[in-house]
């Protein structure tokens, strides 16, 4: 436009080089030889092009390194231009530009961990003064073993189902294995987990293309897996020194291939200098035979695009071995920083939960005598804090703390109420405080509670009042009618039911706090689901993809949809006690279980994973059912009570084989009839309407002697 082609011009080149992102400036020049019914324009076409040829491969915006900070002696603006990159000031040049400057440019990588460490050692040394887990030995065989034994869900680098799995079969002693794992474990170099695995069991399998080779490649069982190795074997075989080694180390890394080729030359037979003397003696001056050194630097031209960088893994894994340390001898105060650093993650705090239980921790609803901010150890349990509930902001938090440190504890619910009034407390955030559990034990029950609030905070405001006209005497006694405030009594009430109380939890902090509405299911869901949601949304997803799954879980949101066929579908957001998902419910599937696809139900998904690059995976349900239809084993129940049931004689059989079966069938066909007999067998699960040879009359003689052989309570009559 700015060079005034016209129009039609443009048009065709917008139809032969449409907007590709890899499409470069010489392919689109090859397409304009097409332009022949153009031939006219065709300066103008080649002129639009050699204008985009000048700007190819320059920036398309900007952009800021995640942790890069450049240090310098004076302002930076001395050295090079800034800019504004949001609210950040910014260098214009590139992090490779800046160093071609000679200007110090630091990556600080800001690590969660880091923080939960702090925090757990914080809440340790209040019974253990001084604790430092840098004190802590770094050899602890229980340590390793619980690594070992793959029990690393909130441990550092560890936690992915991919990673347990390789440090399970690795069995790592020491620190230097699980800086070796650490190193192995990413997308270059996770093809030789098995061969460094069978070299760590099996030593004699270890084999060197030198012997030189062996001092540099012992610690990781005859795999190069640091750049450190790199560089000495540049150093021990070819003679590089140190600088020169480094500067090949990164070429290889950079993948600069002619770098590279030209290094090969010079690894093989050496370099000399321009007045003769020896700069690189080369492996063939060293005792290496030119072919072993061939096939020695290509391995490490393979292995370098992809080898870690040895101090880097050994930070990681000193920070993986202290978090396992603080989990397995301080597993309270672990868990609860652990807890406190995810509160704004609902999924995160469902799975370090979920590990709690397993290490028999209680997690203990917020109170407002005994909770802290974030989450804390309480005798062997931990509580949840106060930050886990919405509507209090941490100015309100720190004064409801401050008050408990210097007034000694709330004792009743109305205490709670006076002597926080005039603060910037109000009644959503008392209301919140007893949805989320904060205040039981002051009251009879949570529905108490929130139908006694309103009087309790007319008669605080009265109380207050008064005070304001004058009615304290000179030192400050209580009147008649404050003592009467402070002898409010609550009535009783009867509580909410335990569903009811779960979703208020839910909603004012996002978590169940007092269980889970699955928590009753816990046998059911070991008998029918064949795998947790964490399984299905995790880094192992993808292994998942298309396969056919059972999941139970709790329906948390429906978001219903009208489908171009005239159908109607449903988008559910669904959680068990590990994570959560989204379920796909297509028209049939809907329309087929309606019934069971209702907000805060306990349900059995029967599905297919759909699993998609850079998408969290989804469920696309074939069937849904409710959790209440199964017994304890697993197996689908029959309700001999139903009213709703249809006309016949109901039966429940073990098995359609063996002897029971032979009786009741031999004598139905003695009381032939045309009363329909429907068959429940409880090893199947399946209830079926029995052949018609087999429907009966009603009599009481067979009605008797069936509830005989099945039992009273298996036998029904509608």
């Amino acid at each position: 436009r700015a060079m005034a082609i016209p129009y039609t011009t443009c048009d065709t080149v917008a139809k032969l080089v449409p907007m590709e992102l890899d499409i470069t400036i010489d392919a689109a020049l090859e397409r304009v030889s097409e332009l022949r019914d153009l031939y006219e324009s065709d300066k103008q076409v080649h002129e639009l092009l050699d204008m985009a040829r000048k700007i190819e491969g320059m920036p398309r915006h900007t952009s800021t390194h995640a942790a890069g900070v450049v240090i310098t002696d004076r302002p930076v603006v001395d050295y090079v231009p800034l800019s504004m990159n949001d609210d950040s000031p910014v260098t214009q040049y590139t992090m490779t530009a800046i160093e071609q400057l000679g200007l110090l440019k630091m990556d600080f990588l800001g690590l969660r961990n880091l923080s939960v460490i702090d925090h757990a050692e914080q809440m340790i040394a209040k019974h253990t003064p001084g604790f430092k887990v840098e004190n802590a030995p770094d050899n602890d065989p229980d340590v390793f073993k619980m690594i070992a034994s793959g029990a690393t869900e909130g441990v550092f680098q560890f936690e992915s189902a991919g990673m347990r799995r390789v440090i399970m079969q690795s069995d790592p002693k020491s620190i230097e294995d699980l800086i070796a794992v650490i190193s192995l474990y990413r997308p270059g170099p996770m093809k030789f987990i098995p061969m460094y695995v069978e070299n760590r069991k099996h030593p004699d399998k270890i084999t060197y293309r030198h012997p030189r080779l062996s001092k540099i490649l012992d610690v990781t069982y005859g795999c190069i897996i640091y750049q450190e190795q790199v560089m000495r074997i540049f150093r021990e075989l070819a003679g590089y020194s140190l600088g020169r080694a480094d500067i090949v180390r990164r070429a290889m890394s950079k993948k600069k291939h002619d770098v590279m080729e030209q290094e090969r030359e010079y690894f093989i037979h050496g370099l000399k200098r321009e007045d003769g003397t020896v700069e690189i003696e080369g492996c063939i001056a060293r005792g290496v035979d030119e072919q072993t050194a061939e096939t020695i630097y290509d391995e490490m031209k393979s292995f370098a695009s992809y080898a870690f960088n040895k101090s880097h893994a050994a930070a990681y894994a000193v920070v993986a071995y202290r978090t396992a340390y603080l989990k397995y001898h301080y597993p309270k105060e672990y868990m609860a920083a652990l807890l406190t650093s995810v509160l704004a993650s609902a999924g995160k705090i469902a799975a370090y939960m979920e590990e709690c239980s397993r290490l028999n921790i209680a997690v203990l609803p917020p109170h407002v005598n005994e909770s802290e901010q974030g989450f804390s150890v309480f005798e062997n349990s931990i509580r949840f804090g106060l930050l886990a509930i919405r509507n209090l902001g941490r100015g309100l938090i720190q004064r409801i703390l401050s008050e408990r440190t210097m007034n000694g504890p709330f004792t009743t619910f109305y205490d709670f109420c006076k002597r926080m009034h005039g603060t910037e407390i109000n009644r959503r955030a008392v209301e919140s405080l007893v949805k989320a559990g904060a205040f039981d034990g002051f009251a009879p029950s949570r529905r108490a509670s929130l139908e006694a609030l309103e009087g309790i905070l007319k008669s605080v405001e009265n109380d207050a009042r008064r005070n304001l006209d004058g009615q304290m005497d000179l030192f400050g006694s209580i009147t008649g009618a404050e003592a009467q405030g402070q002898s409010y009594t609550i009535p009783e009430k009867e509580e909410y039911p335990v569903d009811s109380l779960l979703q208020m939890e839910k909603e004012v902090s996002g978590l169940y706090l007092s269980g889970h509405p699955l928590d009753q299911y816990r046998e059911e869901t070991e008998h029918l689901a064949s795998h947790k949601i964490s399984q299905l949304t995790g880094e192992d997803a993808r292994r998942h993809d298309g396969e056919q799954v059972v999941i139970v879980c709790s329906i948390v949101r429906i978001k219903t949809i009208n489908t171009r066929a005239g159908g109607m579908m449903a988008f559910l957001t669904v959680e068990d006690l590990s994570g959560t998902m989204e379920v796909l419910v297509f028209p049939k599937t809907l329309q087929a279980c309606a019934a069971s696809v209702r907000e805060n139900a306990a349900v059995v998904i029967r599905g297919r994973v759909s699993y998609k690059e850079d998408e969290a995976s989804k469920l696309l349900a074939d069937h849904i059912s409710m959790v209440d239809e199964y017994g304890k084993d697993g197996r689908r129940k029959v309700d001999m009570s139903n009213k709703n049931a249809k006309d016949g004689l109901w039966l429940k059989l073990p098995s359609m084989e063996g002897e029971t079966f032979c009786e009741v069938e031999n004598l139905l066909e003695i009381f032939e009839g045309d009363f329909p007999v429907y068959m429940h067998f409880e090893d199947t699960g399946k209830t079926v309407l029995a052949p018609r040879r087999m429907w009966c009359v009603k009599h009481g003689l067979l009605f008797e002697e069936l509830g005989r052989i099945l039992g009273e309570e298996n036998v029904k009559v509608r």
